[in-house]
């Protein structure tokens, strides 16, 4: 089911890890950012984009997590656009002659066996530089850093104040960085700054994983995500609310997330 965020703006929910599915309608078809997960959630993307009259005429993956730079079929051929070092890294992950099984094993229990894999990852990347995505719609601006994964793409769409945050900003999600940058936590804080630098624009903020936030929940996010990941430099950040006996049901585990982010910066040196 699509649900209105914002004028021109809609958003699928899949029941797995609150994953959102945004869908921007432009003059001659929607845009489609990070469609997923299962085949029955892109299914119902596809017959809700086909009920609004409204073709896919274009598709961009925020970053190259597989739950991010999925597709169907049933979507039709549309260009899929990403950032460079994201389509790069697809690249990566598909010359692997065992990437299909490697992605299984990862995948949450409950829909093993239910993502499709055979449109995986097939995206072009922007030219270096890129600042707007290349479609016929709402002027889209294209905001890319390095926290969370190489070429990490936020979109901004200006004329309507949504912000599409891919793996950023949540309330059920702790800040997850890349451990395998040469500095981390500085990547993430320099992304919080960028999407800070556009919030006097934002009504909307649609995150990967979590709830849609207005323009307030957009401030207490880049507040609350700021202090966990300034507090993993001295081994701290276990009182975020997001962690512990203050998680929402169902994201218990996201505690492990944290304490495996602690490790890993403290082999490293870094906390």
């Amino acid at each position: 089911m699509l649900t209105r965020v914002a004028d021109r703006v809609l958003v699928h929910e899949s029941e797995c890890i609150q994953s959102n599915t945004v869908v921007v309608q432009g003059n001659s078809g929607v845009l489609l950012v990070d469609p997923g997960l299962t085949v029955d959630d892109l299914l119902a993307i596809a017959d809700g984009c086909r009920e609004s009259g409204q073709p896919v005429v274009a598709g961009f993956a925020t970053h190259a997590d597989w739950d991010h730079a999925l597709w169907h079929a049933a979507l039709g051929d549309a260009p899929r656009y990403a950032t460079a070092r994201c389509a790069e890294g697809l690249r990566e992950v598909l010359s692997s002659p065992d990437w299909e099984s490697h992605l299984e094993e990862g995948l949450p229990p409950e829909i093993a066996g239910e993502v499709p894999w055979n449109l995986f990852g097939r995206v072009s990347g922007l030219p270096e530089g890129s600042t707007q995505i290349p479609w016929d719609g709402p002027r889209t601006r294209l905001i890319e850093h390095q926290a969370h994964a190489p070429g990490h793409g936020a979109l901004l769409i200006e004329e309507l104040g949504v912000l599409v945050a891919g793996d950023m900003l949540s309330d059920v999600l702790v800040p997850m960085l890349d451990v395998s940058t040469a500095d981390p936590i500085q990547d993430y804080l320099d992304a919080l700054g960028l999407l800070e630098s556009v919030a006097s624009d934002v009504a909307v903020v649609v995150p990967g994983h979590g709830s849609v936030g207005g323009a307030d929940e957009l401030r207490a996010r880049l507040e609350l995500d700021r202090a966990y990941v300034e507090a993993l430099r001295t081994g701290g950040g276990s009182d975020d609310p997001r962690i512990g006996p203050e998680a929402k049901e169902g994201w218990e585990w996201v505690s492990d997330v944290h304490e495996g982010q602690l490790q890993s910066l403290s082999e490293r040196g870094d906390s």
